[in-house]
């Protein structure tokens, strides 16, 4: 087999000094030590500080030794390699970019509503399991999927997954896995557009923020594209714009503005699609790539905070490290902890979304390979920090909070059910939580942002001794969530017009050119055409549409991890380093288990909360009864379109599994040709360019 070699690696990291060793030898004592206490304690309260520390610990050990290991050993980075932004600069989706403001781009597009929600949702299960699966899942998993993949398409003139698939594993793999990222990433951004126009909609604090920071975003663009504005001032001028339009926000309460700004679903929808569209078509230096950076100034800012808040604060966690729901009876969603908790966990742990961005815009923009160490594994442990903080945001508040918060009904029912499974709440408890961050009830607030909205205001509001502005603290969350979101729709949709080029131009060449703004516009409406369809059904039946696959979003963005960690075992392999393909196949094996385990629950479990096939006969025989006892018309009509949703969710859930399985059987039969029948089979990498024969 071809075993190319780089004529320059990234060199390893010299020896420890005496003084730095000890200095890491503490590191790992304290990582033992809060290890211990946190998952040890059993009856008596943990403080959430031993957890800050655990996670800073494993932060800053894994980024200093296990990615030099993996850039240097596993790699082997080449420093003076042309990357595509530097041999194939167009100046639009080629754009040779600062290091930090490419971090600031790949952080803020593969941070959506993920690392905040999941552990949010997964908290039920008790502090412990969610918190496992994030430090473990992270580091030995997301880093070195999200890594393996940017290095991967760095080497290939920035190429998606699927076409990757396509040369390196075989052309019937690279087909289905080009369909199948299109299709997965469609629902993807339909579902991360549906909650930030539920977010934004009658908000016009939430929606002014999030618009001003597309003109602040240009002009960052602009002065960094200028080359005589330096990246430290652009960075100044949007921090303190970007804070500047967070105040102003509540300044426009009960002036013209806040009508026009007062909008409802329809019209946010259409919004969003508008700017999904430039996003993709405008020069990526002009609008995503600043707009990005500037919003990963919030994000990790306001994170930062939260952790500064919990250390000043030392807020015990309430929820046990385990629950009784851990058997799969839990109130906030059906399933046992295995394999459910690892499914609800992905951007914070393992997400083959990451896999999209990683193939899509940052090889694109990344100038030199020795910073796929920062941007690739950085910013996934970084958000693995997001990750922690958000659990500790659910689990600092008193269970019988949490439970009622995610939790439908009517307030009687719901504190009574709640009260009844062992964490006592009354409805004057929840009145005066809903009373206190200014909404008239937080009582079936699910999905995860209200619940982490509430544990980060209630926070804030209490290091500042002022619990007064819990609703201030409350809405800026909601702002702050719905501007992490955003972030990945808008890079997701220039990924997909990339995608849907790969396709269109299997059919007819001059398509797939991305250079071309006719093709790329074609392409971009299509996409966007395909997840707006999804939106608007959303947002105008809210029994249908994107609804109806909100179940099976977890097991698809898993899904996408196991092609794009087939896909980097078969290129280790090619490459002469069969011996460090575990470093691949141990999360792809993992990630095997948990999804086929998950996909078929979700489609044959006889609980009618968890299997679609059961909860399809339980509709069926609830319409029989209806229409022999006389149900209203409206109400038939209700239940056959919940019965279309369940078998929707069959056969796009098995589609997917089958599509997978398919992609790693052509991916074991290369690795079973070139390990046991020693058969060569080429690498598919552009050929070498030095960087210095590249400069003007």
């Amino acid at each position: 087999m071809t075993t190319p070699e780089s004529t320059q690696r990234v060199a390893a990291r010299p020896r420890l000094k005496p003084l730095a060793l000890v200095v890491w030898a503490v590191v790992a004592a304290l990582l033992g030590v809060s290890a211990a206490i946190i998952a040890l304690s059993r009856g008596e309260p943990v403080n959430a500080i031993w957890v800050v520390v655990a996670s800073v610990c494993v932060f800053a050990l894994a980024y200093r030794f296990h990615s030099a290991w993996l850039m240097a050993k596993v790699l082997t980075l080449d420093e003076t390699r042309a990357t595509p932004a530097v041999a194939f600069e167009d100046g639009k989706d080629f754009v040779k970019t600062h290091r930090w403001v490419v971090f600031g781009h790949h952080f803020a597009a593969i941070a959506g509503p993920g690392p905040l929600v999941g552990p949010v949702l997964a908290a039920q299960f008790g502090y412990l399991p969610g918190l496992l699966w994030i430090l473990v899942g992270a580091t030995l998993g997301g880093a070195v999927h999200d890594s393996i993949v940017l290095f991967c398409s760095i080497r290939r003139r920035g190429k998606s997954l699927g076409q990757m698939v396509r040369e390196e594993v075989g052309p019937f793999a690279g087909a289905v896995a080009l369909l199948g990222t299109v299709a997965i990433l469609v629902i993807i951004i339909a579902v991360l557009a549906l909650v930030v126009v539920r977010a934004l909609a009658e908000s016009p604090w939430g929606l002014f923020t999030i618009l001003a920071t597309v003109p602040i975003a240009m002009l960052m663009g602009v002065g960094l594209k200028s080359g005589k504005v330096h990246v430290g001032l652009v960075s100044a001028f949007g921090v303190v714009m970007l804070l500047l339009s967070v105040v102003a926000g509540k300044w426009i309460q009960g002036t013209a503005l806040e009508g026009w700004l007062t909008l409802e679903g329809r019209p946010l929808a259409w919004g969003i699609m508008g700017y999904g569209l430039l996003a993709s078509v405008l020069p990526v230096w002009l609008l995503l790539a600043p707009r990005d950076y500037l919003s990963t100034f919030m994000k990790i800012g306001a994170v930062a905070l939260l952790g500064v808040a919990i250390i000043f604060l030392a807020p015990t966690l309430h929820m046990p490290a385990l629950t009784r729901f851990v058997d799969g009876t839990g109130p906030v969603f059906a399933g046992k902890v295995f394999p459910f908790c690892f499914i609800t966990i992905a951007c914070a742990a393992v997400s083959g979304f990451h896999a999209l961005i990683a193939s899509g815009t940052t090889p694109k923009l990344l100038a030199k390979e020795k910073d796929i160490r920062v941007v690739g594994y950085g910013a996934m442990i970084t958000e693995m920090l997001v990750g922690v903080m958000a659990l500790i945001a659910a689990c600092a508040m008193q269970p019988g909070e949490y439970f009622a918060i995610n939790m439908a009904g009517t307030p009687a029912e719901v504190t009574a059910q709640v009260t009844e499974l062992g964490f006592p709440v009354s409805e004057a408890q929840m009145e005066k939580l809903a009373s206190d961050v200014g909404e008239k009830t937080m009582i079936g607030r699910t999905g995860g942002a209200p619940t982490f909205a509430v544990g980060m205001a209630r926070m804030f509001s209490s290091v500042l001794k002022n619990p007064t502005a819990m609703a201030l603290w409350y809405h800026f969350a909601i702002m702050f969530e719905a501007l992490f979101i955003l972030t990945t729709i808008d890079a997701g949709t220039r990924v997909g017009r990339f995608l849907v080029q790969d396709l269109l131009g299997g059919i007819w060449r001059p398509l797939g050119n991305t250079r071309s703004t006719a093709a790329s516009w074609a392409a971009s409406v299509l996409f966007v055409a395909a997840w707006g369809w999804f939106l608007y059904q959303g947002v105008v039946d809210p029994h249908g549409g994107i609804n109806s696959l909100w179940p099976i979003f977890g097991v698809a963005n898993q899904l996408l991890a196991v092609i794009a960690l087939s896909l980097g075992a078969t290129v280790l392999i090619k490459m002469g380093r069969a011996r460090y393909a575990w470093v691949a196949w141990l999360p792809l094996a993992w990630l095997l288990a948990v999804t086929m385990s998950a996909g078929w629950q979700k489609i044959f479990a006889a609980d009618p909360r968890l299997g679609f096939l059961s909860a399809a006969r339980s509709l069926a025989e609830r319409i029989d009864a209806g229409a022999a006892s006389g149900a209203p018309p409206a109400q038939l009509a209700q239940w056959r379109h919940l019965l279309l949703n369940q078998y929707v969710n069959t056969a796009v859930t098995a589609s997917f599994l089958i599509l997978v399985l398919l992609i790693l059987a052509a991916s074991a039969r290369s690795w079973w040709l070139m390990l046991a029948s020693r058969q060569s089979i080429p690498l598919r990498e552009e050929p070498r360019t030095d960087i210095l024969a590249t400069a003007k």
